[in-house]
């Protein structure tokens, strides 16, 4: 509920909290004021000091005179405000009022952090704001350092800073002095991420959301929750330069839930559990009763350095002999560990007993959100106690019960949250910015609702029943869901088919539709798929914002082109390098986008390098040396062939959308040089009319190239012909998988063996794990070893099976089997009802039509042909006998009903099948 709350606001509520924070700290140098107050003899106050109640230690009445309210003040409502915060406004309020990270920031606001040094490839020198790399020790590790600090911390709060007010001052001091370092020698918040020792204490109470936090994932809002913000221009700005990915500032939800999984949120949870009741405890374990510390009495006695060394426990009213120093990380840690080990213990529990129900991770969440629960209760047992018991009894029980009622409604939010529902939320949120960008006339059917107010179930129900909402819309919106995905980080290449399945099955989007679209948005931006790039939120916003803050400077500068804005305005663009950590790379790509021309170069030169790739390795998959695995490189070559149509297509698209005739023509003229097989048919293709898009001159480029056509080498060495079988190992294709790992081990076992396992640590596709399990375990790479692969080559060369999507293809393979015959044996007999379709693998076989009073007719069918296609489309009987010829002949069978199953699943192969059969008959009758 605070994202929306202007950053100027914020900016004076900061200022407000740091000078009252540091007015604390002054107090403890300089307070003539507490004394009066807290005086024994001053009768008014209800702050003054009762000398008639006896607060005992260890036995012995503690003396007790007027004190300074400073330390008490900050131990007693301070720190307890900002987990009340934390849980009930979440983290959106405290990250953007806490006064440590507003202290952080000055060297970033006065321009004098720290930078390094950076040349270029071509020698240019620019300086940049370093940032903490995430694969660094401190990047992997940052959490162990927080929560060690933090234990420190609490150790040395009971020993040396509780009561005495110079420890105190010193120890807040070095911990700002500590905080403006740091935001001096890193950028963003890189002491709050990675330094704070309250950070961990912001995750367990801020995530996955607060009471009252708002959705990051949900709206469309470019400035959320508690991210980096300035103001420029009376706007807010991000000033987010990606200083940690997923961030809690940006969305704390996703940062939760991908990290959940991480060893150290176990220590996180389970060890600050411990550390906290530990903590408490330890107050009653030293002194023997709790008074000690109802009564606040440990924030202001006299000469706590000189108990160090007092015995640290009293126990059944006899003091222990174990120094304070070493009792209390003693009993913390003790506390730590025993919680940490336990909660370890039950969660593992509870995922053996809940492991075929519930998820993992659910486990997790549902654990941590339990104990979250019950430390926030247990904290606000005795944080600030104190002071309420100066309030009345009735406000007293008001404030418990308010605690109790907030935490309970939390933790029903919380513990119904998952993965899932996030993700589902997630792109449900996409959706409605791609179906708004369709203007499609969608208020009718709303009932007075806007798209934005539609929930997750009614955004899905309405692309259902949304008239014109055609497959092609359907893509469209698909490919931009997609998009922005893989933009933000959302998802990648491998996890991109798992985590959008449930948008798929909503749009009836294949998985074939799904990689052909992955591969048309590699055409359309090479950065999307390049493993190399660092995509996420984080990163997206902090190139948006420095993308902005150049377009704003275009604007102002009306008749300036980029040149000379980079030119006269060196200074200003260093500086707005600096301020979002741009790299080289980065600005050129940036710079491409403010510049179409050379954008439009940039693109069209790395899809004719991919182009001109595929063209080499369709080359080196018809080498002589694979004669002998013809019919199983055959679909190798039709999904290479493919994607050359892809990228063919992308590349027309750029020429009729260029407006520059000169880069067009260029363009063309390497297209048509490099003239691929599939040019002439995507040319001449009626449904696309590139003969109309495309001017004259233009087409003349593509059909008469003015090079020599080259030709292709049957002489391809060996690792060239590997390192291309490598290459569409990277695929997203399961079948282009699974045939190149079995070519490869057939050139060199191995290498593919090793590969194999690669394939396996990967979460891929089952034919994919089955094809490398298969070659892990078998001494020889006979095809008939490889059950789903050999029976999925069979089908593929089938010509009833041409052009069917690969999932299709896979599905069948599954649920087919084979049968052998031997010579003159019966398959099947006339007038039987059909009960499978048979696909005849090796041998021969003969149909025998009977007629009335003439020669039967006797049909002879090869290899890779249906011999009963009719009866298994008409669910007829079978209108001849099929006698096997041969000793043996194989046939690959899949059952009738699985068939029409798929029929069912795949319209497209319906259709396809449908016209099939209806051009056979055609030509029937025509004879």
């Amino acid at each position: 509920m605070f994202n929306k709350t202007p950053e100027k606001t914020m900016h004076s509520v900061r200022w407000i909290l740091t000078t009252a924070w540091f007015l604390i700290i002054l107090s403890l140098f300089y307070d003539p004021i507490s004394p009066f107050l807290t005086s024994p003899d001053n009768l008014a106050s209800p702050l003054r000091v009762n000398l008639d109640t006896c607060v005992a230690v260890q036995g012995n009445c503690l003396e007790k005179n007027a004190y300074y309210l400073g330390a008490p003040i900050f131990w007693g409502i301070v720190v307890p405000s900002s987990i009340f915060i934390l849980l009930i406004f979440g983290h959106e309020l405290w990250r953007r009022i806490c006064p440590l990270s507003f202290l952080s920031q000055i060297p970033r606001a006065l321009g004098w952090q720290r930078k390094i040094k950076r040349v270029s490839a071509n020698g240019s020198v620019r300086f940049e704001i370093p940032r903490i790399d995430k694969n660094s020790w401190l990047g992997r590790n940052y959490l162990y350092l927080q929560m060690s600090w933090f234990f420190i911390g609490l150790c040395s709060r009971i020993l040396f800073v509780n009561a005495d007010r110079l420890a105190l001052a010193i120890w807040l001091l070095f911990t700002i002095f500590i905080a403006i370092f740091i935001g001096y020698f890193f950028g963003g918040k890189s002491w709050c991420n990675y330094f704070c020792p309250m950070s961990p204490v912001q995750k367990i109470y801020g995530e996955p959301q607060g009471l009252f936090t708002s959705k990051a994932h949900i709206g469309d809002d470019k400035i959320t929750q508690s991210m980096c913000r300035i103001i420029e221009d009376n706007q807010e700005k991000s000033a987010c330069i990606a200083c940690q990915s997923p961030c809690i500032d940006i969305d704390s939800e996703r940062s939760y839930w991908d990290s959940i999984n991480q060893t150290d949120r176990q220590l996180l949870y389970y060890g600050y559990f411990g550390l906290v009741i530990g903590y408490f405890l330890y107050y009653y374990l030293y002194a023997g009763n709790w008074d000690y510390y109802f009564s606040g009495i440990w924030a202001y006695e006299k000469d706590q350095l000189n108990t160090l060394l007092n015995p640290g426990f009293y126990l059944f009213n006899q003091p222990i002999n174990i120094p304070k120093i070493i009792a209390v990380p003693l009993t913390l840690g003790m506390f730590t560990f025993i919680s940490y080990f336990l909660g370890k213990s039950i969660e593992k529990f509870y995922q053996n007993k809940y492991k075929n129900k519930i998820s993992p991770e659910l486990v997790r969440h549902r654990i941590f959100t339990i104990l979250t629960f019950i430390i926030f209760d247990f904290f606000f047992i005795f944080a600030g106690r104190s002071w309420l018991t100066l309030l009345p009894i009735k406000i007293q029980y008001i404030w418990d019960f308010a605690l109790v009622f907030l935490s309970s409604i939390w933790v029903y939010q919380t513990w119904r949250r998952s993965p899932e529902i996030y993700s589902k939320e997630s792109l449900a949120t996409r959706f409605r910015k791609q179906l708004t960008k369709l203007g499609l006339n969608i208020g009718r059917f709303l009932d007075g609702k806007s798209l934005e107010n539609l929930n997750t179930d009614e955004v899905y129900v309405l692309a259902k029943v949304l008239p014109g909402f055609s497959k092609d819309k359907r893509q469209e919106v698909y490919k931009g869901v997609l998009k922005e995905s893989l933009e933000e980080g959302y998802v990648n290449t491998v996890s991109s088919l798992e985590v959008l399945e449930q948008l798929r099955s909503e749009l009836s989007i294949t998985d074939d539709e799904h990689r052909t679209i992955l591969t048309e948005l590699g055409v359309e931006d090479p950065s999307l798929l390049d493993p190399s790039k660092l995509h996420s939120v984080e990163n997206s916003v902090r190139l948006t914002g420095y993308r902005k803050a150049l377009e704003r400077m275009l604007s102002l500068q009306q008749k300036a082109s980029l040149d000379e804005l980079l030119e006269n305005n060196s200074q200003d663009i260093r500086k707005l390098r600096q301020e979002y950590c741009i790299t080289y790379q980065e600005e050129e790509e940036i710079l491409h986008g403010l510049q179409p021309e050379s954008g439009i170069i940039a693109r069209s030169e790395h899809i004719i390098s991919q182009l001109e790739q595929l063209i080499e390795r369709y080359h080196a998959l018809n080498q002589p040396r694979f004669l002998p695995q013809g019919d199983i490189l055959n679909l190798l070559r039709k999904t290479v062939r493919q994607k050359k149509r892809l990228l063919v297509r992308g590349l027309l698209e750029i020429i009729e959308n260029c407006e520059d005739l000169t880069i067009a023509r260029e363009i063309a003229r390497r297209l048509g040089n490099i003239s691929p097989g599939v040019l002439p048919d995507i040319l001449e293709n009626p449904t696309s009319n590139w003969y109309y898009r495309l001017q004259p001159e233009i087409l003349n480029l593509l059909s008469q190239p003015t090079n020599t056509i080259p030709t292709c080498s049957l002489d391809i060495d060996i690792q060239t012909i590997i390192s291309h079988l490598q290459g569409l190992l990277m695929e997203s294709n399961p079948i282009t998988q699974a045939i190149s790992l079995y070519i490869l081990a057939q050139i060199d076992l191995k290498l593919a063996q090793a590969e194999a396992q690669e394939l396996l640590v990967i979460k891929n596709h089952f034919l994919v794990q089955e094809t490398a399990n298969t070659l892990l375990k078998s001494d020889t790479l006979n095809l008939s070893n490889f059950n789903t692969l050999e029976k999925l080559i069979y089908l593929g060369n089938a010509n009833f099976f041409e052009e069917i999507h690969s999932n299709t293809l896979i599905a069948l393979a599954e649920l087919s089997y084979f049968n052998n015959y031997q010579e003159n044996q019966v398959i099947s007999d006339e007038g039987d009802t059909c009960r499978e379709l048979l696909l005849l693998i090796s041998g021969r076989v003969e149909i025998i039509l009977s007629r009335e009073n003439d020669t039967p007719i006797i049909s002879s069918l090869l290899p890779g042909q249906i011999l009963d296609e009719l009866e298994v489309l008409s669910h007829g009987k079978q209108s001849g006998k099929i006698i096997a010829k041969t000793n043996p002949t194989k046939i690959l069978a899949v059952a009738i009903d699985s068939f029409d199953d798929i029929l069912e699943e795949d319209h497209e192969f319906s259709r396809r099948i449908l016209e099939l059969e209806t051009n056979r008959l055609k030509q029937l009758i025509t004879k």
